[in-house]
């Protein structure tokens, strides 16, 4: 459609760097194994990348504690070797999209360095949140924040001269020193950062904790957390999720990339914000006012029950509100923070609307069937695939992985694990490098030309790795790849401008249309018969269950496309 900027129905496919593709054998994925992967994305049917931060890093969070926001983290390559890859993306009409972090930074970045040798009441602590400590001797945090990761959102330090000092904000661990954004230093730094890596061909950024960036003047106590919060209490925090200055940071960079793109003609430039927002369609609007982000993932269709009366109100929650305020939709079903697909959608409580938690971080304790999951999974990519707006796909998902549930306690890297003492299971599962081969002898593919015994990959691959391997799964018409690839080849069939439209009511089906083709989804354990008016002169475009071509019937857990062939 002309003049339709290219990241509204897009196809992303997110890369968690460090798993992707190892080049060097070291055990630890780089930008160099991406470029050398990239005719898998092409092939695929990807319009564009994103990649989980590539910034130098002490990797105690794996590149969202950031040191130094100008440069590239050398395991993973240089800034030549970035622009190789941006260069080899371009020729592929590839997009480049990076991931940015605006709340915090390293403990390790000059800036936090800098605060930590200067006294109390100094520019440089003024770009963080250093506060005195409450208590006689200032012994006591200065407000009863609790981090996101586990414990208190408070460190204190020692003072250039010795003695116990001031303390410092830290929404998620002691290693990642809040922003404060009042401070016209960091305001100037993320606008210099942002132009510097648009001025190397960057399409966009992915923003990392929005909901959470800026905080309640003076920094209150926290009101008593809700019964039953638990370890998440934070989360009820009103003092800093969802804080409206943080609206101010937005509409000051969508001015910017509005000023960038005039001054650059031909670029269409984009920024996705990561915004929890359960069940709370209005909180996710106002992320994507027409002065702030172009677009905000719906994680609730990601966090939804494998039931058709939840997906339908899910999707109606968010889609016709998005449709009334001309705002673009983001659909994603997996990432780098949340318990893969085939796992969730294989426990024995999915289809229950008592499992959803609201919580990415949180999952019910219930068994898990991967074989149905692999079955549901399945049909939710076709349908998600099909709703009007940009599809966002994680790593590995379109190879059918399923969570790595049991990684060895001391292999786990995440601090979610470390910092809660295990008692939360951490997102290592979902992070397991991705099996290119079945060759064990080069951890499945993903290290070469070196060989590294999988048990040397940074995190471990399960014995079975290879059954996914993307040569193993091309050689297989009814593999979860050969799925992805015609789904995401069909998708661009799809008319751009049609909207989402309900054909019947039903308690156990979904039944829309997306202009001449008709979407049809079977969450229930039974196969179902679909009405003569749905069926009528149509044929099976696309099925979830391989050689299905009956279009009067839905397998159970099953997905359909429907079409009319001259």
């Amino acid at each position: 459609m002309a003049g339709r900027p290219w990241w509204i129905d897009a196809t992303v496919y997110q890369i968690y760097v460090r798993s992707f593709a190892d080049s060097d054998g070291d055990g630890r994925g780089d930008l160099a194994g991406i470029i050398d992967r990239l005719d898998h994305l092409t092939d695929l049917g990807i319009d564009a990348i994103w990649m989980t931060p590539c910034y130098p890093s002490p990797q105690l969070d794996h590149g969202y504690d950031v040191a130094d926001y100008f440069d590239i983290e050398p395991t993973y390559g240089t800034l030549q070797t970035f622009d190789r890859l941006v260069a080899a993306c371009a020729a592929r009409n590839l997009r480049v999209m990076m991931d940015v972090v605006p709340n915090h930074c390293s403990d390790q970045h000059a800036w936090f360095r800098a605060a930590l040798a200067s006294p109390a009441g100094s520019a440089e602590r003024a770009r963080f949140y250093f506060r005195d400590g409450k208590g006689d001797h200032g012994e006591l945090p200065p407000n009863n924040w609790r981090a996101i990761f586990g414990g208190s959102a408070w460190t204190r330090i020692t003072e250039p001269d010795g003695g116990p000092g001031q303390w410092y904000l830290h929404t998620f661990t002691p290693w990642q020193p809040d922003f404060d954004w009042d401070s016209a230093d960091v305001v100037n730094h993320f606008d210099q950062m942002l132009t510097f890596w648009f001025d190397r061909g960057v399409d966009g950024f992915r923003i990392d904790a929005v909901t959470v960036l800026g905080k309640a003047p003076g920094l209150p106590d926290a009101p008593p957390p809700p019964a039953g919060a638990g370890q998440h209490d934070v989360h009820h925090n009103p003092y800093t999720f969802f804080w409206p200055s943080a609206h101010d940071v937005w509409r000051h960079w969508r001015r910017l990339i509005d000023i960038y793109q005039r001054e650059h003609p031909g670029r269409q430039l984009v920024t996705v914000g990561e915004a929890y927002t359960p069940r709370r369609p209005d909180l996710l609007l106002d992320y994507v006012r027409p002065d702030e982000f172009h677009q905000s993932f719906c994680f609730d269709l990601m966090l939804c029950p494998w039931n058709a009366i939840e997906l339908r109100q899910t999707i109606d929650a968010v889609y016709h509100p998005h449709v009334q305020a001309g705002a673009a939709l983001t659909w994603t079903l997996n990432n780098h923070d949340v318990q893969r697909a085939v796992t969730r959608y294989g426990r024995a409580d999915a289809t229950s609307p008592d499992s959803w938690t609201g919580n990415n971080l949180l999952y019910t304790a219930a068994d898990v069937d991967l074989a149905v999951g692999t079955r549901r999974a399945r049909a939710m990519i076709m349908f998600v695939a099909a709703l009007p707006g940009s599809l966002y796909l994680y790593q590995g998902e379109e190879q059918g992985l399923p969570e790595v549930l049991d990684l060895p306690f001391d292999r786990r890297q995440d601090p979610l694990v470390t910092r809660t003492g295990g008692e939360m299971l951490g997102r290592d599962g979902c992070r397991v490098p991705l099996p290119w081969t079945d060759d064990p002898a080069t951890a499945f593919g993903f290290s070469a030309p070196a060989l590294v015994p999988p048990d040397q990959a940074w995190l471990p691959q399960p014995n079975h790795w290879g059954q996914y391997a993307l040569d193993v799964q091309l050689r297989d018409p009814a593999s979860m790849m050969s799925l992805y690839r015609q789904v995401l080849n069909h998708r661009r069939d799809l008319d751009p401008g049609a909207a989402l439209q309900w054909l019947i009511e039903d308690d156990d089906l979904l039944v829309f249309a997306r202009g001449d083709i008709v979407i049809v989804v079977n969450p229930s354990p039974v196969a179902k018969t679909l009405p003569s008016s749905v069926v009528g002169d149509r044929r099976v475009l696309l099925s979830s269950v391989h050689g299905h071509h009956d279009p009067r019937t839905v397998p159970a857990d099953a997905c359909l496309w429907l079409r009319r062939f001259s």
